[in-house]
């Protein structure tokens, strides 16, 4: 996958361009501002030192956290020689537990992040969740000149959907876990177990407590549930329309070919807003950074 991640040498068609296609429209310069929190992130530099050129600034998905690209950050920074960054998101991770959690925020987020890191000609990628505030941070009306050079897009399109069940019952088990006033990591997982089967679904889930401290002498979650839970309706969602904006950068779109997250119907929709989109269809389900991390990032 590196292959196709490879960040140089720089198409000459991707240079000296306008990327974003679509005037910027009343409807989108009246809504309420938002004002962007500041980010946590781990930061990988490569050997030479360059800490701001051609920067990879990487989003994780939704219950996600930079922790879940930790490996992949170090190879990439190797390979390819650039400074990565992987952020969590508001209401992830160690960021700011503050409303709204919509991607017009998130996507705020995002660029207050680069602007405050002096961060131009990005390359973004992003996985689930991350890849609509990804694809919400290159279709954004107030997006600075210059500011991002390729957009790469892991397993999710702008399509606009009702979130699966499964996600309301991981809130659910979340809640069960903080009132059973449990102490341990391993009690956590049994009560866990009654909402998903997957052992590795319960890690990764697990990976967002926090264990007992003579301040809190229960297993807690970092993440704030109550406002995970309001957002899940909007995080299904997408703020704009293929007939409002496109990007015309360079676009790469990761499909897993057993995910039940992205099908040709959607791929398609995608190509509306990109149309320099390219798809690459890897062997995997919807985790395809952690399935497939030896034999093809």
């Amino acid at each position: 996958m590196l292959s196709s991640l490879r960040l140089a040498p720089i198409s000459l068609r991707f240079t000296n361009r306008r990327h974003l296609a679509t005037p910027i429209t009343r409807s989108l310069v009246t809504k309420t501002p938002i004002i962007p929190v500041d980010l946590e992130y781990d930061q990988v530099i490569p050997s030479d030192g360059n800490a701001k050129d051609g920067a990879l600034v990487i989003l994780h998905g939704l219950f996600g956290s930079k922790r879940n690209w930790q490996s992949l950050a170090k190879v990439f920074s190797k390979e390819l020689q650039r400074p990565v960054y992987a952020l969590d998101l508001r209401n992830s991770g160690m960021s700011p537990h503050v409303k709204p959690m919509t991607y017009r925020a998130m996507a705020a987020d995002v660029i207050h992040f680069c602007n405050k890191h002096r961060l131009r000609d990005i390359s973004l990628i992003g996985h689930s969740m991350g890849g609509k505030v990804a694809m919400s941070v290159a279709l954004d009306p107030e997006l600075p000149p210059s500011f991002l050079g390729r957009l790469i897009v892991v397993d999710i399109t702008p399509a606009r959907a009702e979130l699966s069940s499964e996600f309301k019952g991981y809130i659910e088990g979340m809640k069960k876990i903080e009132a059973s006033k449990v102490k341990t990591r391993k009690q956590a997982e049994e009560i866990l177990m009654e909402f998903e089967k997957d052992a590795s679904v319960r890690a990764f889930l697990l990976t967002n407590i926090s264990l007992p401290t003579p301040s809190n002498p229960y297993v807690h979650f970092r993440i704030p549930i109550s406002i995970l839970e309001e957002a899940l309706p909007e995080i299904g969602g997408f703020p704009y329309k293929p007939e409002e904006r496109k990007w015309l950068g360079n676009t790469l779109l990761i499909q897993g070919s057993l995910s039940r997250y992205t099908n040709d119907d959607n791929v398609e929709l995608a190509t509306q807003y990109f149309p320099e989109l390219t798809l690459e269809q890897i062997l995997a389900g919807h985790w395809v950074h952690s399935e497939k991390i030896s034999s093809k990032w």
